[in-house]
């Protein structure tokens, strides 16, 4: 018996589109092009998978999707859609969808993911249904801004929508400014919690001591500013969440307090005897490494994996360019309604320099680029020329440095340290404990490799400028692998 394929769109092109696809292969296609004829078709024909559009002219495809889980909670659904909607995602995977998939089409993609859903519906039905999954119908409220239609966005919205409504703690790995704390709310907001509270708390940015306080409170005179009871995060957000940012800082001690909060749920105030039980969700946040943490003994093993049940990575700026200009219309919008100043967007030569930037602080730099160009902006449109002094061109760098030597002769410590000012937390965040290595080493090698370019590669005159002998510069060459 074929396998039965449902494609719901209302754009004629597409579903022929689809007639051409699985024309040479083995399948039936069922073809409908509004969502009451579809759900006839899924209670009379049973497909084994649907790909069902979600702007429909009569009721939306995330209707359809509930009504056909209904009818058949087996059936595999891939949600598309030609617009790209973050909570529209989410939606759709809480409510049981298989796949969501954006428009135009990847066909490869488009023909992997229906050969999936196939496989997986054809598994299913070997199981029994005792009865039908309960569906999620409560509305959503307002959530945090945090767009992105990059593949790699995609499958994160995917992912929320899968784990929004469990309990299973949450660690979300990426570099600073990615959205972290964004992408913890969202899960919150995502789920059965949502009208509970919810409380961040920054574990860098306090004492070991003022940490535990802060997370489990204490009791009155269990240190010497103790003059009264301080009720703590854990039990103020007791059937909420808890958003644990920078778990990475966090003490070996309070790490080990925290797992027996995970394990149990329970633990003491500082300075009391009485355990307290409480019901929290627990979300972790870390732009850095766990891996070698655990392996430089800084980081708890049992800890990262109870901490690890549901991972995400938030992938940096640079790697996925096309949420650039969803963002800058975003911040554009908004900085411009702040500043009340109507300003349009971004001029074509504007968005080409701001796809050109590397964004090492990722979305807060954008943000705060795209904050100062609008304060600068006299037209219409955000020019070139507004936003160079803030994010800086290829030259910048040579022009630091010819300003510097102009004003104080030959003081390299002033051009290094307006180079090294704006990177130096990036820096100490990467390569903490080995800084002066990772620094000196590069400026050698550039130099070496400058001196070596400007004298074609005649190590005898290279070592001449740069005043080292030729051994020394035939070690670094070899060391650096230079050439």
């Amino acid at each position: 018996m074929k396998p039965k394929i449902l494609i719901l769109d209302d754009d004629i092109a597409i579903l022929e589109m689809f007639k051409s696809i699985f024309a040479a292969q083995e399948t039936e296609l069922l073809l409908e092009k509004d969502g009451d004829s579809a759900l006839r078709r899924i209670r009379m024909d049973r497909p084994n998978v649907a790909v069902v559009d979600i702007n429909l002219p009569q009721i939306s495809g995330l209707e359809v999707l509930r009504e056909a889980k209904k009818l058949d909670p087996g059936l595999s659904v891939i949600i598309t859609t030609g617009h790209s909607s973050t909570q529209f995602a989410i939606e759709a995977m809480k409510f049981g969808a298989y796949d969501y998939l954006t428009k135009p089409f990847d066909i490869k993609r488009l023909r992997n993911a229906i050969q999936k859903a196939l496989e997986c519906n054809l598994l299913n039905r070997k199981v029994r249904y005792t009865r039908d999954r309960e569906q999620l119908l409560d509305e959503n409220g307002d959530t945090d801004i945090m767009i992105g239609s990059s593949p790699e966005m995609i499958e994160i919205w995917k992912m929320v929508g899968k784990v929004a409504d469990s309990d299973a703690t949450v660690l979300i790995q990426g570099d600073s400014g990615t959205g972290k704390e964004l992408l913890a709310r969202a899960i919150y907001n995502n789920s059965r919690r949502k009208n509970r509270p919810f409380l961040p708390v920054n574990c860098a940015a306090l004492p070991e001591n003022l940490l535990e306080s802060e997370l489990f409170g204490h009791e009155k005179g269990a240190f010497t500013d103790a003059h009264t009871r301080r009720i703590g995060k854990f039990e103020q957000c007791n059937g909420g969440t808890i958003f644990l940012d920078e778990i990475g800082e966090m003490s070996l001690a309070n790490q080990g307090k925290l797992l027996r909060v995970l394990e149990g749920q329970e633990f003491e105030r500082v300075g009391g005897n009485e355990t307290i039980k409480v019901d929290v969700r627990v979300v972790t946040a870390t732009n850095r490494s766990l891996v070698n943490a655990v392996k430089d003994k800084r980081f708890r093993m049992d800890l990262f994996y109870r901490l690890r049940i549901i991972s995400f990575y938030l992938p940096p700026l640079s790697e996925r360019q096309e949420d650039i200009p969803l963002l800058v219309d975003l911040f554009v919008r908004q900085f411009s309604r702040k500043y009340g100043k109507p300003i349009k967007g971004v001029a074509p030569e504007t968005l080409d320099l701001l796809l050109a930037h590397p964004w090492e602080g990722n979305i807060r730099e954008l943000k705060n680029a795209i904050s100062s160009s609008i304060v600068l902006c006299k037209g219409d449109y955000i020019m070139p020329e507004d936003l160079e002094s803030i994010i800086g061109t290829g030259n910048q760098f040579g022009e630091i440095a010819e300003v510097n030597l102009q004003r104080s002769g030959d003081d390299y410590n002033a051009v290094f340290t307006q180079i090294l000012q704006p990177v130096f937390d990036k820096i100490c965040l990467r390569h903490k404990g080995e800084i002066y290595d990772h620094v000196t080493m590069g400026l050698e090698k550039a130099l070496i490799a400058m001196a070596l370019q400007k004298n074609e590669n005649n190590q005898v005159l290279a070592a001449k400028i740069l005043g080292i002998s030729r051994n020394t510069l035939r070690d670094r060459v070899e060391r650096f692998k230079i050439g």
